[in-house]
């Protein structure tokens, strides 16, 4: 569970729209994609959870953007007293964070996890994530990869996504956070979800 305090100091300073590639429904099909992958990989879930709103949550830009996980982690330190999260666990957060656009595979089971939970959702920006560069074996699954690409390619919201969108709707953000949540809310009552294997999370 993220407190809505968190989600407001994120989305309040996000320089992106909201439904951009990089956005919430982006960081709810990574949450996703990780609490299947947990399942398999015995990953910390609230180190997941947090990962999925953090490192993207100081983009400024949707192409190559430096740093941006840097900025994702430092974001997180200052609201850290909100996260509850002990040392080690912050520390993973941080890590996968500041990396995750780095390539890198090797590491603990949870920040595998996290990392390839993002990657699973390559395929909307046209990359397919391949093999070598996934991290763990539960992420290879070629069923799960075909849910994932599913979800990702149609740009699927995620449930998650609209309680974050539902929570945010009834406190006060700025204007321009509140216009793309009315639109985003609104999308996710037409959508058509994509069918996949059922989780065993």
């Amino acid at each position: 569970m993220i407190p809505t305090e968190v989600l407001i100091e994120i989305l309040s300073g996000y320089e992106l729209r909201i439904m951009g590639i990089h956005g919430i429904a982006h960081w709810g099909r990574v949450l996703e994609n990780g609490s299947r992958l947990a399942a398999k990989t015995g990953a910390d879930t609230k180190v997941i959870t947090l990962f999925a709103v953090f490192h993207d949550a100081r983009r400024i830009r949707e192409g190559t953007d430096p740093d941006h996980g840097k900025r994702g982690a430092e974001l997180a330190s200052r609201l850290r007293s909100s996260l509850d999260l002990t040392d080690p666990q912050f520390e993973r957060l941080e890590h996968a964070c500041i990396h995750h656009a780095d390539g890198k595979t090797e590491g603990d089971p949870t920040v595998q996890t996290c990392w390839d939970a993002d990657r699973l959702d390559l395929w909307r920006v046209g990359i397919t994530p391949r093999a070598p560069m996934l991290c763990t074996e539960a992420a290879r699954d070629p069923d799960l990869r075909e849910w994932t690409r599913t979800r990702s390619i149609h740009g699927h919201l995620p449930d998650c996504s609209s309680e974050w969108l539902r929570a945010l709707s009834k406190r006060p953000v700025p204007a321009r956070v509140t216009l793309q949540v009315k639109r985003l809310l609104h999308r996710f009552r037409n959508q058509v979800r994509p069918t996949g294997p059922k989780s065993d999370a």
